[in-house]
């Protein structure tokens, strides 16, 4: 393979390596403005997205690695990566469809299961088939039974880079066995540049009345409570670290913002979710979705212990994390939007992120 390298630095014979006897590889979208989108399909993972700043320099927004051995290794697997079977978590690892209890989830995030388990679809290899130079189709079957699920599940989730800079997730699945499902893409985001070591100072609006408040393993407790009148309300533009560290028992429990925001929004309807901006590049992302939630995750557990691309080192909140999805621990909780996925039936949904300047 010819060493040819990204806008963002990226050698692609970094990324050439077989897995699971599969190949990985490093794919590119190009837009007609100059924008570049490089996968992975190691995860169906983003490592790097280039979008101009205020200036017209271009800046790549999202952490990541050099290579798929530092992806294999790190102590952030999650990075730009597609979540699954079940993003975000499940309580104590079980659940139960039509009185069959599963309870062979993976334990791995304090007593419950986190983002699919140990070898989730953020740690398989995709078949990747790149449709033209601003789309990319990643394919993968979960067979019945892997890390404690029900059913082979049929996924594939489309990139498409637009000439109006919006990065679009559209996911599709099919199950032959009643299962749940939850896929969201687990960028950390950093609109100063990857690199940056804080994103206290972005300004963040989030289109949300209500959150889920959780114990401090991370599941919400159940009922949604108004965001008014609590650190936790965007409605109105704020600085992320402007009350992140106040004396308020849900940022206490995760360290920051770690939580989901319940959208205002009609069920499947692709709308608003979320806008940030850094007032460093004047880089905006606007967040569009079909689904019901997004988790705010703030970065609180980066440690900065590991070099990422090109040296950068991502210290605690040097990212943020917007990501479109269902709630927590839904498989327990009938009063939730259903995450659970039947034969013949197809689950789909999109989102959006939209980049700008100010």
């Amino acid at each position: 393979m010819k060493n040819i390298n990204t806008l963002s630095g990226l050698s692609v014979a970094n990324f050439s390596k077989q897995i699971d006897g599969k190949e990985t590889a490093l794919y590119t979208l190009c837009n007609k403005v100059g924008a570049e989108l490089a996968i992975t399909n190691y995860g169906a993972k983003i490592v790097s997205l280039m979008v101009p700043d205020k200036n017209g320099k271009m800046t790549d927004v999202v952490t990541g690695h050099n290579s798929i051995e530092e992806y294999l290794t790190s102590e952030e697997p999650y990075f730009g990566a597609i979540c699954g079977r079940y993003g975000n978590r499940i309580a104590a690892g079980k659940f139960t469809i039509d009185g069959i209890t599963y309870d062979k989830l993976a334990i791995n995030n304090g007593p419950n299961s986190l983002h699919g388990g140990i070898k989730g679809f953020n740690a398989v290899v995709w078949d990747a088939k790149q449709i033209d130079e601003q789309t990319i189709e990643l394919k993968y079957t979960s067979a019945d039974g892997e890390e404690g699920f029900p059913g082979e599940l049929k996924t594939t989730v489309t990139y498409h880079l637009t000439n109006e800079n919006e990065v679009v997730i559209s996911y599709q699945a099919s199950t032959d066995k009643p299962t749940v499902l939850n896929l969201t893409n687990h960028s950390y985001f950093n609109l100063s540049g990857a690199g940056d070591p804080y994103i206290g100072d972005h300004i963040l609006t989030i289109n949300a009345d209500y959150y889920l408040p959780t114990d401090n393993t991370a599941i919400p407790y159940g009922p949604k409570e108004k965001v008014e009148g609590t650190p936790m309300d965007f409605r109105t533009p704020h600085e992320v670290g402007e009350r992140i560290n106040d004396n308020f028992e849900q940022l206490i429990f995760g360290k920051g913002y770690d939580h989901t925001y319940i959208l205002n929004k009609e069920d499947n309807e692709l709308s608003y979710c979320a806008r940030c901006s850094s007032p460093k590049t004047g880089i905006v992302m606007e967040t569009y979705t079909t689904q019901p939630g997004v988790q705010l995750y703030t970065g609180n557990w980066m440690t900065g212990n590991f070099e990422g691309k090109n040296g950068q080192r991502y210290p605690e909140r040097a990212a943020l994390c917007l990501e479109t999805q269902h709630f927590p621990d839904s498989p327990n909780k009938p009063e939730y939007p259903t995450t659970e996925l039947r034969p013949g039936e197809v689950f789909q949904s999109t989102t959006i992120y939209k980049f700008s300047v100010e």
